[in-house]
């Protein structure tokens, strides 16, 4: 339910919430001022707010963001392994990622899984938002790294977010 003096009431108590944990103290001057600021802020930036895509499935949406942190400890493991061992075991590439995601937020949420994911980084995401430049510390196949960014993170990401079907 939003309304132009009330935008995004969802937010609106997230901030509020986020106040009084940040202040540590409850009382009635802390509630009013977080209600305020909760109030205040969605107000001043609802221009820069992206539209959130409805999620279609919750427990597909559960069961991805377990296997992303599986995957950033299991990656965290690998990149201490080629830290440690012999630098010339490294094979760092830029590799190039056709895309098939085409909402910014979902796109968002795709460069920020392969960036928080450590030994890659995306790089860039070229003009038309159809090819994701990836940086890996370790690519010694670009192929199957494509493969696997768009079997263990774009699809799912496509099936969780009802706007992201091309």
């Amino acid at each position: 339910m939003k309304s132009r003096l009330l935008p995004n009431p969802a937010l609106t108590v997230l901030l509020a919430l986020l106040w009084l944990l940040l202040s540590n103290a409850l009382s009635v001057g802390h509630l009013v001022l977080g209600l305020f600021l909760g109030w205040a802020i969605p107000l001043l930036v609802q221009g820069f707010l992206l539209d959130l895509p409805k999620v279609r499935r919750p427990l597909k949406l559960c069961l991805f963001l377990l296997k992303v942190f599986y995957d950033i400890v299991v990656a965290n493991v690998h990149v201490a392994k080629l830290v440690l061992g012999s630098r010339d075991q490294l094979r760092p590439a830029f590799v190039e990622v056709p895309m098939a995601i085409e909402h910014p937020f979902v796109l968002a949420v795709l460069t920020s899984i392969i960036s928080l994911t450590p030994g890659t980084v995306s790089a860039a995401l070229r003009p038309g938002h159809k090819t994701l430049l990836i940086h890996a510390l370790d690519a010694p196949d670009a192929d199957a790294l494509v493969a696997e960014v768009k079997s263990r993170y774009e699809t799912p990401l496509l099936e969780i977010f009802e706007c992201s079907l091309t």
